[in-house]
C-alpha cells in the first residue's frame, strides 16, 4: 500500500523470520558460530535461549538454510513441544522420511537409529532441531537425551538443537534434567538490540527494502523513539515501523515523525500504562478520534487513486477502440 509513495520495492518489516534480512550483531554471530559448530563439529546438545522476540527463529532459518545448502545434512524440524513422547518421535521420524504411521515407540526408536547409523557411515550429518523447545515436557527432554546415546569415539551420530525463551535455562537447570544439562556442549544466549543497533537495524532493512535514504524516511529522534517502545527487540521494532509507515502514508508525510512512533505504542500498549480516570479516558477517546480521520483520510485516498486507474483504463480502452475503428475505415 505505501511502498510506491516511499520508493519501496517489497515490505521492509515484515514479522515473518526472512534470512535475507538478518542483521548480525555481535552476539547473534557468536549465536549462529554455535549453532553452525555443534552441528558440523558433531557436539550433540547445542542450546541457544532468548527472550520473545529477539530473532531465535530467524537464526534458525539461517543456519537451516546454511546446511540445506551444503547437501550433507538432514534435519527434522519441530516447532511445537506440546506433543507426548510417541508423538514426538512420530514426528521426528516422518520429518526425516521414515515411514512412522502405525509404528510403536521402540520401533520408532529402532528406525530412527537405523537411518542415523547408516547416515553416518556414508559421511551424512543428521539433525532434530526443537524451536520452542521451552514447551518440551521433561519426559520428551529425556527421550531427547536417550537418542544421543548414539556415537563413536569421535563424536555424536545424531545433533540436537534447542532452541527456546529463557524458561528452557529453568528446565534444564531442574535436578531430575542434570543428566541432559551435563552434555549441552554449546550454550548461547540472545539479547535485544541497543539504541545503535537498532538504528542499524531499521536503516539496513530500509535499504534492504529499497529505500533511496533511510535516514529521511526514519530520522534519528524517531528511531529513538522506536527503541523506547520497543527495547530493542526486533520483533517488536518491526511491528511499531510497519504500523508507523501505514500511518505516515495515511497522512500523506514524507517521513515518519516520533509522534506517530507514539500513537502506534499506545495502539500496541507498549511502554508505560496509563492509569485509568478522566486523563486516560480523554486520551483513549483523543486517540481514537485521530485513528478514524487517519483511516477515513486514507480511505478517500485509495477511493481516488482506485478511480483515477479505472478512468486511465477506460480512456485506454476508449483508445484502442478509435484505432481499430480508424484501421477498418482504411481497409
Amino acid at each position: 500500500m505505501y511502498k510506491a509513495f516511499y520508493s519501496l520495492k517489497r515490505n521492509p518489516f515484515e514479522i515473518t523470520p526472512d534470512p535475507s534480512f538478518l542483521f548480525s550483531t555481535g552476539r547473534h554471530n557468536e549465536a549462529l558460530a554455535a549453532l553452525y559448530c555443534g552441528v558440523r563439529g558433531h557436539k550433540g546438545f547445542v542450546v541457544l535461549t532468548g527472550e520473545v522476540g529477539t530473532g531465535k527463529t530467524l537464526l534458525l532459518r539461517c543456519l537451516l538454510q546454511s546446511l540445506k545448502q551444503s547437501g550433507d545434512v538432514a534435519y527434522a524440524y519441530l516447532f511445537n513441544g506440546l506433543l507426548s513422547p510417541l508423538e514426538f518421535l512420530q514426528y521426528v521420524a516422518g520429518d526425516l522420511g521414515i515411514p512412522a504411521t502405525g509404528r510403536n515407540k521402540a520401533e520408532l526408536l529402532l528406525e530412527i537409529s537405523r537411518y542415523v547409523i547408516a547416515r553416518s557411515h556414508n559421511h551424512l550429518t543428521t539433525v532434530i532441531v526443537v524451536d520452542e523447545a521451552h514447551h518440551l515436557s521433561a519426559e520428551i527432554l529425556e527421550e531427547i537425551r536417550l537418542l544421543t546415546n548414539l556415537e563413536t569415539a569421535e563424536g555424536k551420530l545424531l545433533q540436537i538443537l534447542l532452541v527456546g525463551q529463557p524458561e528452557l535455562d529453568e528446565k534444564l537447570d531442574s535436578p531430575d534434567l542434570r543428566q541432559l544439562k551435563q552434555r549441552v556442549a554449546l550454550r548461547s544466549h540472545l539479547e535485544p538490540l541497543n539504541s545503535a543497533e537498532t538504528e542499524g537495524y531499521i536503516h539496513r532493512r530500509l535499504k534492504l527494502a529499497g529505500s533511496p535514504c533511510p535516514s529521511v524516511l526514519f530520522p534519528p529522534e524517531t528511531i529513538a523513539a522506536v527503541y523506547q517502545h520497543s527495547q530493542g527487540l526486533p520483533r517488536l521494532i518491526n511491528t511499531v515501523c510497519e504500523n508507523a509507515l501505514i500511518a505516515a502514508y495515511g497522512r500523506h508525510m514524507p517521513s515518519v515523525s516520533p509522534d506517530i512512533i507514539d500513537d502506534i505504542a499506545r495502539d500496541f500498549r507498549l511502554g508505560v500504562q496509563t492509569s485509568p480516570g478522566k486523563a486516560g479516558k480523554a486520551t483513549t477517546e483523543l486517540d481514537l478520534a485521530k485513528a478514524a480521520q487517519t483511516m477515513l483520510a486514507l480511505y478517500a485516498r485509495l477511493q481516488a487513486e482506485q478511480r483515477r486507474e479505472e478512468l486511465k483504463d477506460s480512456e485506454a480502452s476508449a483508445t484502442r477502440g478509435t484505432d481499430y475503428g480508424t484501421k477498418r475505415l482504411k481497409r
